[in-house]
């Protein structure tokens, strides 16, 4: 099975910290260029890094992104105290626009999104994170990318040493997965899915938790 190279975003958050970590460690990933807003405070091989103060502003024939198998899009922010203007500028147009830019330099690519669980695809109900989330995932699928996979995680337990994870989680990281196992994943299983849905494929786009962990073996 040939190597892969990969796009990844929100290294400097949790998610996309422990997916990067998978990546960096799996055999199966040859080059990863982090696209953040300031640097991920990692030092690797096979990792390069393209500091872009603002999503928005990427030229959709930025020649950086040319050469790669897959994006893993990881970067998102909570909705608490956030208008749904300033919520769908964030979440939905900057996804849209990164999407559109890598895809621009790969036309084959695979592009993985970090959703939610309970994200709403009729974009109709009356969560507005969900609507919009949703959103998301459903203009993501028509852009024409030789795949398009949508996770939505549940509770995600960090690697060991990641350092970008919030003190309030700390808390829950060792009894949640214990309690409820179904409605938890770790990072690491996360990292290995993505990796799997560009080598393997998957039957659906829509991958739940129980999804994420067949796609991880």
């Amino acid at each position: 099975m040939n190597s892969i190279k990969i796009i990844l975003t929100g290294a400097t958050g949790m998610v996309g910290e422990g997916v990067l970590m998978e990546c960096l460690e799996n055999p199966n990933v040859s080059e990863i260029l982090s696209v953040s807003r300031k640097p991920a405070g990692k030092k690797h091989a096979k990792l390069k890094e393209y500091i872009v103060p603002d999503f928005l502003e990427i030229d959709l024939n930025d020649e950086n992104f040319k050469g790669y198998d897959a994006t893993f899009f990881c970067a998102g922010i909570s909705s608490v105290g956030m208008s749904e203007e300033e919520y769908t500028k964030i979440t939905y147009a900057t996804t849209m626009h990164f999407a559109r830019a890598v895809l621009t330099q790969n036309p084959d690519m695979v592009f993985n999104y970090v959703s939610g669980a309970h994200t709403d695809k009729t974009e109709s109900g009356k969560f507005m994170w969900a609507r919009v989330k949703g959103k998301t995932e459903n203009d993501l699928r028509k852009l024409g990318f030789r795949g398009v996979y949508n996770f939505r995680p549940g509770f995600m337990k960090p690697l060991e040493g990641q350092k970008n994870v919030k003190w309030f989680f700390k808390p829950f990281i060792w009894f949640f997965p214990a309690i409820f196992p179904s409605k938890s994943l770790t990072l690491q299983e996360v990292g290995r899915a993505m990796i799997n849905a560009v080598q393997k494929g998957y039957p659906t786009s829509t991958l739940e938790i129980k999804d994420i962990k067949n796609l991880a073996i």
